[in-house]
């Protein structure tokens, strides 16, 4: 069956002119704007490795490795043939303008995919000695109609693997959890607003507080004002009430943000937050006061950035030295940044994530934060949680907030409203 405009090209077996039409199309996309050159060079390395690798499993390749360059992790094969116009850096409105002595425009990704099917394209990509299906050595590696290359699949993987395994330990350190002190710190941190002020119908700043402090993983999302910062504020001065009533050893905290814009406004924000803290209400507030930090640093700086490479200092062989990580502005950090991240935390560390789950993406592959708040604003929590916060907030969750299906993760991330 001929498919679009490599059509005339295509025999029954696989032919070296059947590649020439693809590469001609990559170069006039390139030429363009519409492809990067590193996809052509991608494409290449490809052909060099396996010159009888089909040409649709070539496309499939070059357009996953475009999407790199656009902030996605993989390529949907499904959702490229239902929209073809989605796979390439088209121009505004379609607007195409003469370069290199092209004198007419490329084929459009319509054009080329016209009539190809989704049985089909996924036959083409069976070519063990390119595409694998789990780990392996691989360059690309597809997950139902989705097709990774194998770097990005496997730091998929390592922040599903870091995430689950936090997640895990939630439910244990619940239970060492010392409710009765718990819940008199929280209510401390969290005074009952005042009748002047109106009713507030549920306090998710407490609430959001209680969650995380609960496990040792926890997203707190929201938007521009409903108090991010002030909640993990409070989150830190009741992780350190409870450490210094118990140990007398405070928590190692580090406050980290993408960039370091970010970092200076989280360092303005917190040095705020800590002033205005109830902390005379608490027993060892002023051990309390100072031992939440005030500075705040890059991750890449927290990490240890090497010169001429993507790795860093830290690693899971070389982790870092705390207890607790509070990153701000999550929804900048990018798939890659993350597994180094996860990688690098100590077994027993915390992990807390601020941000909006809808604002300033990754500018790199992966918006992280976005994927893990899709269920956010439904919040999805079990029967158990919502009797655990009844217990230790007195805030009861109405039935639209409640889902006793409610996955690990939705027990872990919380949305700020007012």
């Amino acid at each position: 069956m001929m498919h679009g405009a490599i059509a005339p090209w295509v025999s029954t077996g696989v032919t070296h002119p059947e590649g020439e039409a693809l590469r001609e199309i990559l170069l006039r996309w390139t030429g363009a704007g519409w492809l990067r050159p590193l996809d052509l060079a991608f494409a290449d390395f490809l052909w060099r490795e396996a010159p009888a690798a089909s040409p649709w499993l070539i496309l499939a390749a070059t357009l996953a490795s475009h999407q790199l360059g656009r902030g996605h992790a993989c390529l949907d094969l499904g959702i490229t043939l239902e929209d073809p116009a989605l796979a390439l850096s088209l121009p505004p409105e379609g607007v195409w303008r003469q370069e290199d002595g092209d004198l007419e425009p490329p084929p459009l990704p319509g054009a080329v995919l016209g009539g190809m099917s989704l049985e089909t394209w996924l036959a083409a990509l069976d070519h063990p000695e390119l595409v694998g299906t789990g780990p392996g050595a691989t360059p690309l590696v597809r997950v139902g109609p989705r097709l990774y290359l194998r770097r990005y699949w496997q730091y998929e993987q390592s922040v599903r693997e870091g995430i689950e395994r936090r997640l895990r330990q939630g439910e244990s350190r619940a239970r060492d959890l010392p409710v009765a002190e718990f819940r008199r710190t929280l209510d401390l941190l969290f005074p009952p607003a005042s009748p002047e002020a109106g009713a507030i119908p549920l306090d998710w700043q407490k609430i959001a507080c209680a969650l995380t402090a609960r496990g040792a993983f926890g997203i707190i999302t929201g938007g521009p004002g409903t108090g991010k910062t002030t909640t993990v504020v409070r989150l830190l001065a009741l992780l350190q009430s409870l450490a210094l009533a118990g140990t007398a050893r405070p928590l190692r905290i580090r406050l980290a943000a993408p960039t370091g814009k970010a970092a200076a406004r989280l360092n303005q924000s917190i040095a705020k937050a800590i002033d205005r803290l109830p902390l005379d209400r608490l027993e060892l507030g002023d051990a309390i006061r100072v031992a939440i930090p005030h500075q705040v640093t890059t991750l890449h700086r927290l990490l240890g950035s090497r010169p001429d490479t993507r790795h860093f200092r830290h690693d899971a062989r070389h982790p870092l030295a705390l207890d607790v990580l509070v990153i701000d502005e999550a929804s900048m950090i990018d798939l890659e940044l993350m597994a180094a991240v996860l990688a690098a935390l100590p077994e027993r560390a915390r992990l807390v994530l601020l941000g909006d789950k809808d604002q300033l993406a990754s500018v790199e592959a992966g918006a992280v934060l976005g994927n893990l708040c899709r269920r956010a604003e439904a919040g999805g929590y079990t029967a158990a949680i919502c009797e655990w916060l009844r217990e230790v907030t007195g805030e009861d969750l109405p039935a639209e907030w409640r889902d006793e299906q409610g996955a690990p993760l939705d027990q872990a991330v919380v949305m700020l409203r007012q």
